[in-house]
């Protein structure tokens, strides 16, 4: 049977393997596909060891992105891109890292909550492997602002000024800043940081989201950040388990070539959310 798996520190809680087997069981193929908690030095002995064994791919996930993007033989265009790798596909003794975070976050912001980016003013929180695997899909929907804002300023400047360049000819504002100095009006917020890992969702100055959608990429009903935003008076507030679906649905393909149908999985996990 071919095996895949999600390797990640803390992983325990992924419910990967649950969306991966409802796609398997709406598709008819036939796979296995386990949590993989991974020590926090031992990623490279560790993805050694699943290639060895014989498994088709696995999904990355914190905090190792940006280490599988080192490790892989090959890269394609969105991971080479990003500098993160949230899915390999593993064939012949070769490697080949993908992300599809970004398909996965736009997916679920425009299929399944119906907003449009264009023209928006976008906040994106975070500046690490996670806002890196889905930056430029944002920026491909011509959002015509788009601020970085993370706890060391210097790393959102880089890598602002890296995109504005990079997206010169588009017309969209592209700044970054530390998290204190954040201010004024945005259409959506993104949590693109760890914090909420920490218990944390008061990233910034509550004035800036109430006239905006928060969405966190982190998913859970009712995630540290998520809880923040409603309390701050946003628009609404919106966590990513539409994003880990979607993204999934997108390495299912790369891995099987069959696209499933992400309506029914979405459903049925929302569900069985804890309320």
């Amino acid at each position: 049977m071919d095996s895949y798996a999600v390797v990640g520190n803390p992983v325990e809680h992924s419910l990967s393997p649950r969306i991966h087997g409802l796609f398997a069981q709406q598709t008819g193929e036939t796979l296995r596909y386990e949590r993989r908690l991974v020590p926090l030095d031992g990623f490279i002995e560790a993805v050694e060891m699943i290639s060895a064994g014989g498994a088709r791919g696995f999904n990355v996930t914190v905090p190792f992105k940006t280490q599988a993007h080192d490790w892989v033989d090959e890269l394609d265009e969105e991971a080479r891109a990003a500098g993160a790798v949230n899915t390999v596909m593993l064939e012949n003794g070769r490697s080949l890292g993908c992300n599809t975070d970004g398909i996965g976050l736009v997916q679920d912001l425009v299929r399944n909550h119906r907003l449009q980016l264009r023209d928006k003013r976008v906040l994106l929180l975070g500046a690490g492997g996670a806002v890196l695997g889905v930056v430029r899909r944002l920026l491909a929907e011509n959002p015509t602002r788009l601020v970085i804002a993370n706890r060391t300023a210097s790393k959102a400047l880089k890598l602002a000024a890296r995109l504005a360049e990079e997206y010169a000819d588009t017309g969209c504002e592209i700044t970054g800043l530390g998290l204190g100095e954040v201010a004024g009006d945005y259409d959506l917020v993104i949590n693109g940081t760890s914090a909420g890992l920490q218990g944390r969702g008061d990233l910034i100055e509550t004035s800036v989201v109430r006239q905006a959608v928060c969405y966190d990429m982190v998913y859970g009903s009712n995630t540290p950040f998520t809880r923040w935003a409603r309390q701050a008076g946003a628009v609404d507030a919106l966590n990513g388990l539409g994003m880990l679906v979607e993204q999934a649905a997108a390495a299912f393909y790369l891995w099987r070539g069959v696209r499933p149908e992400t309506d029914r999985v979405l459903a049925e996990l929302t569900s069985e959310e804890p309320r």
